[in-house]
């Protein structure tokens, strides 16, 4: 498989949102072959608007069978503005049309946001039991990760630098001194992201161009970003817009349905 990830470039969100439906239907086709299910893990962020460009009012979404889980969650109630579920509620699943069959989503145990270390632990449970019993499945394989790309490179809760990084027993990790806040969060870890079946990464926006420029011209710099690039080799597409990638010297492809 080639190491390199797969760059499609768009000239803005609207023209990448038929391409990335299309990845995401690709996806959910590959996963109900396997087993009935799409079992899909999402960050927070601008990547929710993203989807709801991508997915809103389009045929052949199957939401009854998709299984949403979250790549990272915040601490705080689901009616917090930095609630990854909370956002990704009111931006897309809210915006569903009357009728259409809800999807299975795995939320955080809103009963312990005062401790990481067990919001943590009952997260993993639920991957556990969701993905088969641990000791029978070394790690968990996502369908289709979908991430963001933060300003400093992190994705997830996984910073740069952070020791957690370093983390390849457990499946999600707490971590209570984000750099960027809210402070306490819960994670995959590195070796879960990276084992997953599919991973996209969605970057818009000539904010993401520098940060870009070092994931992908110096990858020996260890952002996380770019550490899913090299774990995940032959697995990791990206869909970013031309501002994201301006002056950036990146291998770009001409989108193409996926094989399934």
């Amino acid at each position: 498989m080639p190491s390199l990830p797969l760059i499609y470039v768009f000239n803005d969100p609207d023209t990448m949102a038929p391409a990335l439906a299309d990845y995401i239907l690709s996806a959910q086709s590959a996963a109900l072959h396997r087993h009935d299910a799409f079992k899909i893990g999402v960050s927070g962020g601008s990547l929710v608007s993203n989807l709801r460009k991508a997915l809103l009012g389009v045929p052949g979404v199957q939401w009854a069978k998709w299984h949403i889980f979250f790549a990272d969650e915040r601490l705080v109630p689901a009616d917090d503005t930095e609630s990854n579920f909370g956002l990704l509620k009111k931006d897309l699943l809210d915006q569903l049309p009357e009728g259409t069959a809800q999807p299975t989503v795995h939320t955080i145990d809103y009963s312990l946001l005062d401790d990481a270390l067990e919001a943590a632990d009952a997260y993993e449970k639920d991957l556990v039991k969701s993905f088969a019993a641990k000791d029978s499945v070394r790690l968990p394989s996502f369908d289709l990760l979908l991430l963001g790309c933060g300003p400093d490179g992190h994705t997830c809760s996984l910073f740069p630098g952070h020791e957690l990084l370093r983390e390849n027993v457990a499946w999600v990790s707490p971590i209570e001194d984000s750099p960027k806040p809210p402070p306490r969060r819960i994670t995959l870890t590195l070796p879960v992201v990276t084992h997953s079946l599919r991973i996209a990464f969605v970057a818009v926006g000539g904010s993401k161009a520098e940060v870009l420029k070092t994931v992908f011209e110096d990858p020996d710099a260890g952002l996380p970003c770019s550490l899913v690039n090299e774990g995940a080799k032959g697995k990791v597409t990206w869909f970013v817009d031309s501002a994201a990638v301006k002056g950036v010297a990146v291998q770009k492809k001409e989108y193409k349905s996926p094989s399934l």
